[in-house]
């Protein structure tokens, strides 16, 4: 699999799968872009060319200090699409991912002809009067501090709220372990600083820039991020958006809801 080399150097792992118009996978934290697997196969099997790639800090890329805000993200995401080459591509972005898509429309916005944002934090997480549905910023302080005490411990617990164990989905031990894995792979410092960037960033002001078809995924039994903060703020903000919100559904819908979240996903792609 190539690396690509960003603009500051850091080096990111990048898989790049099949041939046709170009599919980029965005993914969540505190994964990597292993956690795209059943759509990327799928993806690439109907014809389509998938890319996926580890956010810097995150699986196999390079794991700087420095360099976690969104802006560098985005422009990350911009040095991938440049570096492959990419034109008319969708953009998927999954939980964190869903702010690169929205910051990366806004300060980039070149070679991309549909958007998807699954479980996705845009237009933004934290507790405003604009956002009264929000997360409170002791909500990030105790995630923060999760982290420092006990990684993988906290982590564990952190898993099973994200696919909803003990709802009607929910996932094997199997995928639980795999998921700890990759997120116990990363970079402790990317870790910590993704919070506070995917907790506290607010792309309203980013929103302008997605003028292109829109697709919006998201549970409505999402725990991790809030639907009502999320999703359905992005939906009033794109009025030609469609949202597609699965009922009871928790946060990890790549693994929990696979095969309808790659039907929907298909159905969008032949749209373009």
């Amino acid at each position: 699999m190539p690396m690509i080399t960003t603009r500051d150097g850091t080096e990111l792992y990048v898989k790049d799968w099949g041939l046709g118009r170009p599919v980029v996978l965005i993914h969540g934290w505190p994964l990597n872009s292993d956690s795209w697997e059943y759509q990327a196969v799928k993806l690439a099997e109907a014809g389509y060319r998938v890319v996926s790639y580890d956010r810097r800090g995150f699986g196999r890329s390079g794991q700087p200090w420095d360099g976690y805000d969104y802006d560098t993200l985005a422009d990350d995401l911009a040095d991938v699409i440049k570096g492959l080459d990419l034109a008319d591509a969708t953009l998927v972005g999954f939980s964190m991912g869903g702010g690169e898509v929205a910051r990366y429309m806004s300060r980039h916005g070149a070679g991309v002809s549909q958007a998807v944002f699954v479980s996705s934090v845009a237009p933004g997480m934290l507790k405003s009067p604009g956002n009264p549905d929000g997360i409170t910023q002791d909500v990030l302080d105790g995630i923060r501090d999760g982290l420092r005490k006990d990684r993988p411990a906290f982590l564990t617990d952190f898993f099973k709220a994200f696919y909803g164990q003990g709802m009607v989905s929910g996932v094997s031990q199997p995928i639980l372990d795999w998921s700890l894995g990759m997120a116990m792979s990363a970079s402790p410092r990317a870790t910590l600083e993704c919070v506070t960037a995917f907790g506290t960033t607010d792309f309203t002001g980013d929103v302008s820039g997605i003028t292109v078809p829109t697709l919006i995924v998201h549970g409505t039994g999402d725990k991790t991020v809030p639907i009502a903060a999320t999703a359905q703020r992005l939906a009033d903000m794109l009025p030609q958006a469609t949202l597609r919100e699965y009922k009871g559904a928790p946060h990890g819908l790549t693994a929990t809801h696979a095969d309808q979240l790659t039907q929907d996903l298909l159905e969008f792609l032949s749209q373009a």
